[in-house]
């Protein structure tokens, strides 16, 4: 199913409530892809919150999401300025995922910065396929993905440091906030590269922060750049960067994965 059927095809109830059941090929293993999950429930949220942007979003992955789901909000609490609103999905089994999103208005400032930095890598037409003909996720059937920088996964890399582009491959994606987190958590956890057989992995938390609210680029394409910073005892600390085709920055972030491996 395409990402933009999934979302038109949402039940949507009263206050922000939504019903839904995954297709198995957003799974990831025994799970939903976890950009899905957090999409889902940032629309969810949205509706709560439909005068102000998105600023950040802070995820909890609790257990196995598929199947029938429930998507429930709540706004903790609503200022002149922000809000704060805690989504719950539940299955059969109880809460599955638990986010926190904060809303924020604009408002006049004398400051206007953001670092402009970001991979010197060519277009995303001069780099092959990531997954190529080999296995894939199934959730990863509904994106391209080309690597840029760094090794692929279960390469023995000596550093879980990767760069891809990333774009939907349903033309009927809408740029707004709800899609960007769902492709952005796409790409394979960054210490997977320094994996030298496969093995489980599995992402824990997400922390992700919007850098604007003008979600536009050029046919489609996203520049991400992540970084296992930090991988021990069973566990990896990365950083997420994302910037669109013109290098505008989009989004920052962090996620703790955990590895069997």
């Amino acid at each position: 199913m395409l990402y933009s059927e999934l979302i038109a095809g949402l039940k949507r109830g009263v206050n922000g409530r939504i019903e839904a059941t995954i297709p198995e090929d957003w799974m990831q293993g025994r799970t939903t892809y976890g950009g899905l999950t957090a999409a889902l429930c940032l629309e969810s949220a949205m509706e709560l919150v439909p005068d102000m942007p998105i600023r950040a979003a802070q995820v909890a992955f609790v257990g196995p999401v598929g199947g029938d789901v429930v998507i429930s909000p709540t706004l903790l609490r609503q200022g002149k300025s922000s809000a704060f609103v805690n989504a719950d999905l539940v299955s059969e089994d109880g809460v599955m995922a638990r986010c926190i999103f904060t809303f924020g208005a604009k408002r006049p400032s004398k400051l206007d910065q953001a670092s402009r930095e970001w991979p010197q890598v060519k277009g995303p037409d001069d780099y092959p396929s990531f997954f190529g003909s080999g296995r894939r996720p199934n959730f990863a059937n509904h994106f391209n993905v080309r690597l840029a920088e760094g090794q692929p996964p279960v390469s023995g890399a000596e550093r879980g440091d990767i760069t891809l582009w990333l774009r939907h491959k349903d033309e009927g994606a809408l740029y707004n906030p709800t899609t960007l987190l769902s492709i952005a958590d796409a790409p394979p956890p960054a210490a997977m590269s320094m994996m030298t057989e496969p093995g489980p992995i599995s992402s824990m938390t997400w922390m992700a922060e919007f850098l604007t609210d003008d979600i536009v680029t050029t046919e489609g394409w996203f520049l991400v750049h992540h970084e296992a910073q930090a991988t021990r005892d069973g566990y990896s600390s990365q950083s997420m960067r994302m910037w669109n085709a013109d290098g505008q920055p989009m989004m920052i972030g962090r996620q703790t994965i955990a590895v069997f491996a």
